[in-house]
């Protein structure tokens, strides 16, 4: 695999190994009425209003705008799906293509060849995909660098999915990293529950419940960390989206996440996610699968 330079990515439309580059092209999918009338099947918390879920990511979707990047909308219909519009877990994006994933989580697989459609659309070739039995959804990847991937493996990432990723990635160096049990598979836990970076040399993080080998990691490789309060885990406080080095966008809420970022120089925006994002904890990043970083 070959490691592209900004302005390559920008002429082709895509490449996203980073975390924390200036985000310039992203695919999200709106919530619909079908959509919506399933979340008991997919374990959200609550009912989602439409009406209010709707109106909530058109002002997300303009913040991405004004942020600067081209956002892409998903036009390949999906019916009840109501997690479709965490479009972050289907597919990773590298400098060569997309992969496609295979979550965790079985309602969400009718999403991957549908993700895949709109991708081609944009622009973005299929690099590969994985098969039965891995198992691997977005939300456990994490770019450290563009020549390593953070991987988390719990009930949404398995070794097999580990171990494809390895396969489908032979010039990156993917480390996984095993996640608390918590409160179970019933409830989504993410490597990026716990860990969002903010910078090639900042990252926001939940460290009661990181691996000992990852806070580590991050320690040799000089990398400061901000510390979410143990009050603001729940509320999806070490959930946010870089959407350029030290600029973030969180949702609304958290204020000493907030502070504690700003005090580490970090632009923060927020938005609100009532219904976008409690009651299907699924917080900025989630919502996003960026198609190009430079």
């Amino acid at each position: 695999m070959t490691t592209l330079e900004p302005a390559d990515r920008v002429a082709l439309g895509y490449g996203c190994q980073s975390m924390t580059a200036p985000l310039r092209r992203v695919l999200v999918r709106p919530p619909t009425a079908e959509g919506c009338a399933a979340w008991e099947s997919f374990a959200w918390r609550s009912e989602p209003d439409t009406a209010k879920i709707v109106e909530e990511h058109e002002a997300f979707r303009t913040l991405l705008a004004e942020a600067g990047a081209e956002v892409i909308v998903a036009g390949t219909p999906l019916g009840a799906a109501t997690d479709a519009i965490y479009t972050y877990d289907p597919v990773l994006v590298t400098d060569e293509g997309a992969l496609l994933l295979r979550p965790g989580k079985p309602g969400r697989r009718v999403e991957i060849d549908a993700m895949a459609a709109d991708l081609v659309e944009a622009g973005v070739p299929i690099r590969g995909r994985l098969e039965a039995p891995a198992t691997a959804e977005g939300g456990d990847t994490v770019w450290l660098d563009e020549r390593t991937l953070l991987v988390g493996r719990g009930y949404r990432t398995n070794d097999a999915g580990v171990e494809q990723l390895a396969e489908l990635l032979p010039d990156v160096d993917v480390i996984a990293f095993d996640l608390p049990h918590l409160n179970g598979p019933g409830e989504v836990l993410h490597l990026m529950s716990l860990v969002s970076p903010l910078d090639t040399e900042l990252a926001l993080v939940y460290l009661p419940y990181m691996p000992v080998r990852l806070v580590e990691l991050l320690q040799e490789r000089g990398i400061a960390l901000v510390e979410v309060p143990d009050e603001e885990f729940w509320s999806m406080g070490p959930n946010v989206l870089a959407l350029a080095p030290r600029v973030a966008l969180a949702l609304e809420g958290n204020p000493e996440t907030r502070r504690r970022m700003e005090a580490a120089g970090v632009d923060v925006r927020v938005y609100s996610g009532d219904e976008l994002s409690k009651k299907g904890d699924g917080g900025p990043t989630c919502l996003t699968r960026p198609i190009l970083r430079a």
